[in-house]
């Protein structure tokens, strides 16, 4: 498994495992109020902080684990890089224009807040995704 596998990986599992807990504390706050109202501010940075410092402490950590000259990318890890943005970045799109239609619709900021965090969580997911898969199975640069 290459480097870079490895950090798609890494970053991915966060994802998934720090939105999930997100909404754990979230959901668990809105017991019998409306999950507008509930306080959700502290949550989403704590998420998205410790999500960062994770993937950062780990990456570190395997890099450790990694000898010197393995480390290295070539072409392939970059175009497999490329092409994992750009299949994950088309959920930072639909995140942030469902975004703006909220505010113009005069939405809870809780809603707005939430999908803009969404849009960043599946990003991530998908890219990871994508990268995992082309290293997987095959990657033919178009």
């Amino acid at each position: 498994m290459t480097h870079e596998e490895k950090r798609a990986w890494i970053i991915g599992i966060l994802a998934v495992c720090t939105y999930a807990a997100y909404l754990a504390v979230v959901l668990g706050r809105a017991a019998g109020t409306p999950v507008a109202d509930v306080a959700y501010a502290s949550p989403l940075l704590w998420a998205v902080g410790v999500s960062i410092g994770a993937s950062i402490v780990l990456s570190v950590l395997v890099s450790i684990g990694t000898p010197k000259g393995a480390r290295t990318s070539d072409q392939r890890d970059r175009e497999i890089h490329r092409f994992g943005e750009y299949i994950g970045q088309s959920f930072v799109v639909i995140g942030g224009v469902a975004a703006l239609v909220l505010a113009m619709a005069e939405a809870d900021p809780f809603w707005i807040a939430n999908v803009i965090y969404a849009g960043f969580t599946l990003s991530a997911i998908l890219g990871c995704t994508a990268k995992i898969a082309a290293y997987r199975w095959g990657f033919q640069p178009w």
